[in-house]
């Protein structure tokens, strides 16, 4: 593994208008290119996971996966506004020296794409074999593919949507509202706002994995007990993972970047950018899944030409993308396989 960060060569302009300057992009790679360069795998990461995709998409990446690192040259890079090594709101304003915190620029998906864009270029990647996201990953990749169509041969895209529903809008304000209803959050300090970034987790849990989920792992074995139950337990232990390894102003900062997402801004419509995308795609759905509904994922599948669509069938919710890999993995070589079959 070879570990790196990119500076952006000059400051990028945001769609919002804005700029931001002294830009930097932390980034991942494994294996080697091979002889025509086209074993590129690029992965594109969701909301709170970072550049080290064998790390948290074990299963899938990693010796002996489906994509292994001795055959394929694979990159991650993290988002912009992460803590995860990119420039996020924590770290100081070229201009005043001071952390931006609440003032960190809007961010748009099509902002974290120009972003991996300009560290493409960086790394000479001319092509990319395939290009594969879940969920907020997943939005990226499709936008990529969309507006630059011959750079991809593969898109792969998973438990994600054209553009961001109402639905999940609701939940990531719902969020935020959590996190600012912290009055450690309007102080401006690494650590603010951390028990409301613990009830924003809380939230946005019960959209990852869903009833079922739920019953089956958390249900409370004791008919006695009046409180603290299971999962409640559950609940606050996964809001404090969470403020251990992030930051409240970074999740308000990418809560918002999902919620730009709309593939059809300025081209259109949502049906008019999917038909512009020329990558071969395979578009799978978790069943159980209640933030990106299946519906969502015909859409995308419906809209791209020739794209092949199937279904994860799954107890996890939204989280089956980062679980069910060994169904991934049967996807992924079925959708590979169908493509060398002879004619």
């Amino acid at each position: 593994m070879n570990e790196s960060v990119f500076l952006l060569p000059a400051p990028l302009p945001l769609e919002s208008g804005e700029v931001l300057t002294g830009a930097r992009v932390a980034y991942r790679t494994w294996g080697q290119l091979n002889a025509t360069r086209s074993n590129v795998v690029w992965v594109c990461h969701a909301l709170t996971a970072n550049a080290d995709v064998l790390d948290w998409w074990p299963g899938l990446f990693g010796a002996g996966c489906l994509f292994d690192p001795a055959d394929w040259f694979i990159v991650c890079a993290n988002v912009l506004g992460s803590c995860y090594g990119s420039t996020s709101p924590l770290d100081a304003d070229p201009a005043t020296g001071l952390g931006r915190y609440q003032d960190f620029p809007l961010l748009t998906i099509r902002d974290l794409v120009a972003a991996h864009e300009a560290l493409r270029q960086e790394l000479g990647l001319t092509h990319i074999h395939t290009l594969i996201g879940g969920s907020l990953g997943g939005q990226q990749a499709l936008e990529w593919a969309a507006s630059q169509p011959d750079m991809a041969s593969h898109l792969v895209v998973i438990a994600t949507s054209a553009r961001h529903s109402a639905w999940g809008i609701a939940f990531n304000e719902a969020q935020r509202l959590a996190i600012e209803a912290d009055a450690t959050y309007h102080e401006n300090r690494p650590e603010g706002g951390a028990a409301g970034l613990a009830a924003a987790r809380a939230v946005a849990l019960l959209s990852y994995r869903g009833y079922d989920a739920y019953t089956a792992t958390q249900t409370e074995p004791d008919d006695q007990r009046l409180r603290d139950f299971r999962a409640s337990s559950y609940q606050r232990y996964q809001g404090a993972k969470l403020v251990a390894r992030f930051n409240a102003y970074s999740y308000v900062v990418l809560t918002r970047v999902m919620d730009s997402h709309n593939l059809g801004r300025g081209r259109g419509g949502v049906a008019a950018a999917l038909a512009g995308i020329r990558a071969r795609t395979l578009v799978l759905g978790i069943t159980s899944d209640v933030l990106f509904p299946l519906s969502e994922q015909r859409e995308i599948a419906v809209g791209v030409p020739g794209a092949v669509y199937g279904e994860l069938d799954s107890s996890f919710g939204h989280d089956g993308f980062l679980l069910e890999t060994a169904k991934i993995t049967q996807a992924l070589e079925a959708f590979y396989a169908a493509e060398l079959a002879p004619q």
